[in-house]
Formats: C-alpha cells, sequence, structure tokens
C-alpha cells in the first residue's frame, strides 16, 4: 500500500464513525427514556396497591399497560440501535479486511453499512412512535386530574 492507498482507507474506515456517534446519542436517549417509564410504571404500581375504586383500578391499569407498550417499544429501538453499532463497526472492519485481501470482499462494506443505517432508520421510527404514546399518557393523565379538581370545586 501507499500513502494515498492508506489515507483512503483509513477514511474509509473512520466515515461509519460518524453514524456511529449519531447512534450513541440516541442510544443514549433511548436508554433514559427507558429508565423514566420504568421510575413512572414503578411509581403506577405503588399508586395501584392503594386504590379501592374499581373504575380508578382501571384507569391506573390501563396506564400500566401503557407504560409497559412504551418499554417494549425502547426497548426493540435499543436492540435496532445496537444492532446499527455493530454494522457500522463491521463496515469498518470490512474496509480494512477487504483492502488487505486486495478488495475481495466486493460489497460488502456498503451492505454492512446500508444495513446499519437502516437499523438506526427504523430505530428513529420506533422513538418517534414511543415519544407519541409519551404524549398520549401525559395528556390522559392531565384530563384525568383535570376532571378531578373539577367534580371537587363546588
Amino acid at each position: 500500500m501507499n500513502n494515498i492507498t492508506d489515507h483512503s482507507v483509513l477514511t474509509a474506515m473512520l466515515a461509519p464513525a460518524f453514524f456511529l456517534t449519531a447512534t450513541a446519542s440516541l442510544l443514549l436517549s433511548a436508554n433514559n427514556r427507558l429508565a423514566r417509564i420504568i421510575d413512572r410504571a414503578r411509581t403506577l404500581l405503588r399508586e395501584l396497591a392503594d386504590i379501592e375504586d374499581q373504575t380508578e383500578r382501571g384507569l391506573y391499569e390501563r396506564r400500566i399497560a401503557l407504560q409497559r407498550r412504551r418499554s417494549l417499544i425502547i426497548l426493540r429501538a435499543g436492540q435496532l440501535l445496537y444492532g446499527a453499532i455493530s454494522f457500522f463497526v463491521g463496515t469498518s472492519l470490512a474496509v480494512a479486511v477487504d483492502t488487505f485481501l486486495g478488495h475481495r470482499l466486493g460489497s460488502v462494506p456498503v451492505w454492512l453499512a446500508s444495513l446499519g443505517v437502516l437499523a438506526m432508520f427504523a430505530a428513529s421510527l420506533l422513538l418517534a412512535r414511543e415519544s407519541t404514546l409519551a404524549v398520549t399518557a401525559i395528556n390522559e393523565e392531565m384530563d384525568h386530574r383535570h376532571a378531578q379538581i373539577r367534580k371537587r370545586a363546588p
């Protein structure tokens, strides 16, 4: 290899690092969201234990079910993001191996990078869906509390 080839190979190996940075940022956000969902579900479960009114219990059970749905969506998004990281690291390794093998891997690095981007895209869609559910949950809770306050007002 010569200096120009070395430089182009290193550049090609580092290109997935930009995707890795974006993926890591999304993964950090997803993990923080998952922690908040778990905290909220635990709070709802503690509150549910003290509720005797069946209508109110049903409401809390629906809220808990929504938190479960949110946590599963975040879990899937996280799995996709970990997969994307693996594909991007695989892309860098494939570029290096391809160079040493005299470019015998063909389009393998491109496929790995494409799969990483696709996994990131799918995870982003799931994160957007979970955000919608989070807003739905908080709006429902605000509406319910507002209705309770109005009932108590003379």
